[in-house]
């Protein structure tokens, strides 16, 4: 074993969080080095992979890889090794780039109220920082995402500046809800978006593949892989196909090397002035408890005993109905509008909060249409221009929604490390304990009577609810961040309380699950790590 790594930062993961970072960091002419489990990802071939492949998920463009193996959607329990009584259903790739390659490109801020839910509301627990903390932080990082959007909007977050691109343009059918709602208790709005509606960045602007999950074929939606270029160009070195399997703890209490394990079997140690674990909030959890040690006999981070606790997503809750003409689905990003102003009210001492999504992909999401649609009518025996128009008529008319509730942080929702199963870089698999409580419930409730409302409003028929509770794709909450060492895992700069030079990114550290689809906030939080992890280089 060698040490053949060192660097001023030591960077373990480059999805959003450790790329923004490693790149400001970087520019501060400070040595910055990452590991990441995955491969670097040729975007045509990946598109190939997609549209070649019989099952489409998110996975589909990222087949599994023996030495970066992750979760997949259809086969949820292979990889999560799952005691219940839920299952978790959220999912993740380990490529260059982390799962920004098949987010659906979302970035709404949290609301002032998601930073103080237990004084307002006695629910949960409060954020050590507040919204006014992060709003500068915010902003900067819509202008590093590239983020479209109408800056004249009021979604109920404060704004010190604009939007550096104008808002993608709603949809046919985003119109079409919107004139039905109008006057009702629902507004649909248009939702900012990292994907450009004009040239930036050296991207071109959205031309509507309707594919964003799981990948845009031409770099219209944002990934972490351009913050991974901006810090190479700034000298950052980027060892792919490189494990972390452990953190080692020194004399004086910080994090003095890191395990490694390449996927050509060979193994070594790497070691920076500071450490920042940036690997998403299954796999941050997952290294910390895997480095249990003499000094840190519960794992690394972990006197609190909170790493791995408190696990979150936004439960969704799935609903589709056929719209009584036709809206024309399947044009546009997946989903360019939504529904903002359920996040917050006095309801929240009782149930969760929620947001709604107004998809453009049809019936994809819940049935697999239009493929199925056509499969089913030909399988009614239909055929040639009677199937034609069959299809025409059906797909022209097929809409859905999803809810992104607010959930519960709860102790006993956890990750820990199976005791007997192992991946090829022999890490224990995870293990993993989940439920919904009942504000959690309540919500998916609310949530379903208002689609019922929505598509009433629209004269929709044959309105379906999933009898799945649906994951969102967004893990948070398992290093949580808190202003108490004996309750939390990281401060508000994200250091952790117990290694003065370890740092873990992400939105592991959200100590709530709040009302937005989290990219932005993660994006924010760098930023505003960054001057903290830079002062603490020796």
């Amino acid at each position: 074993m060698a040490n053949d790594i060192t660097a001023d930062i030591l960077i373990i993961g480059t999805g959003v969080a450790g790329a923004i970072a490693g790149a400001k960091l970087a520019a501060k002419g400070l040595s910055v080095a990452f590991l990441e489990t995955g491969k670097r990802i040729d975007r045509y071939e990946a598109v190939e992979k997609f549209w070649n492949a019989k099952i489409k998920v998110p996975e589909s463009a990222y087949p599994n890889d023996p030495t970066a193996s992750h979760p997949l959607t259809h086969r949820i329990e292979d990889f999560y090794q799952q005691t219940g009584p839920e299952l978790f259903r959220s999912t993740y790739i380990k490529v260059v780039g982390g799962t920004t390659w098949h987010w659906l490109g979302t970035t709404l801020r949290n609301l002032p109220s998601d930073f103080k839910l237990k004084t307002l509301y006695g629910h949960g627990v409060d954020w050590p920082i507040s919204y006014d903390d992060l709003e500068p932080f915010y902003l900067a990082a819509e202008n590093e995402i590239g983020v479209a959007g109408d800056s004249a909007e009021d979604l109920g977050s404060p704004r010190s500046g604009e939007f550096p691109m104008p808002q993608i343009p709603m949809t046919y059918l985003d119109k079409h809800f919107a004139s039905a709602l109008d006057g009702t208790a629902y507004q649909v709005r248009a939702t900012p978006q990292g994907r450009n509606s004009v040239f930036h960045g050296d991207r071109p602007e959205c031309c509507g593949n309707n594919s964003c999950i799981p990948i845009c074929p031409i770099q219209a939606k944002y990934d972490a892989t351009v913050h991974v270029a901006l810090a190479e160009q700034a000298g950052a070195k980027v060892h792919e196909q490189t494990t972390a399997t452990g953190l080692n703890v020194g004399e004086d209490g910080e994090i003095a090397s890191v395990d490694f394990r390449r996927a050509d079997g060979t193994t070594g140690t790497a070691s920076g002035k500071v450490v920042i674990v940036a690997a998403h909030a299954l796999e941050t959890p997952r290294l910390l408890l895997n480095s249990a040690q003499e000094k840190a006999p519960n794992g690394v981070s972990n006197s609190s005993d909170q790493v791995g606790r408190n696990l979150m997503d936004h439960p969704s809750r799935l609903s589709w109905a056929m719209a009584a003409e036709p809206v024309w689905p399947y044009r546009g990003p997946l989903a360019t509008s939504g529904i903002e102003n359920l996040r917050d009210g006095e309801f929240r001492k009782e149930r969760g909060a929620f947001r709604i999504e107004i998809g453009n992909d049809g019936h994809s999401w819940p049935t697999g249409a239009p493929t199925t649609t056509a499969s089913d009518l030909a399988a009614q025996g239909l055929r040639g221009e009677e199937l034609d128009a069959a299809i025409k008529d059906l797909t022209s008319r097929q809409i859905r929604l999803a809810s992104l509730i607010e959930q519960s942080p709860d102790a006993e929702n956890r990750v820990t490390l199976d005791p007997k199963k192992r991946d090829a870089n022999g890490v224990p698999l995870p293990r993993i304990h989940y439920d919904f409580d009942e504000y959690t419930r309540k919500g998916l409730d609310a949530a379903e009577a208002a689609h019922n409302e929505v598509f009433a409003a629209l004269g929709a028929t044959d309105v379906q609810h999933s009898s799945v509770i649906q994951g969102s794709g967004h893990i948070i909450g398992t290093v949580r961040m808190g202003s108490d060492a004996g309750s939390a895992v990281v401060d508000a700069d994200q250091r952790s309380f117990d290694h003065r030079n370890l740092f873990l990114l992400g939105s592991g550290t959200f100590p709530t699950s709040a009302t937005a689809n989290p990219t932005l906030t993660i994006a924010a939080l760098s930023l505003r790590s960054v001057d903290a992890i830079a002062a603490s280089v020796k």
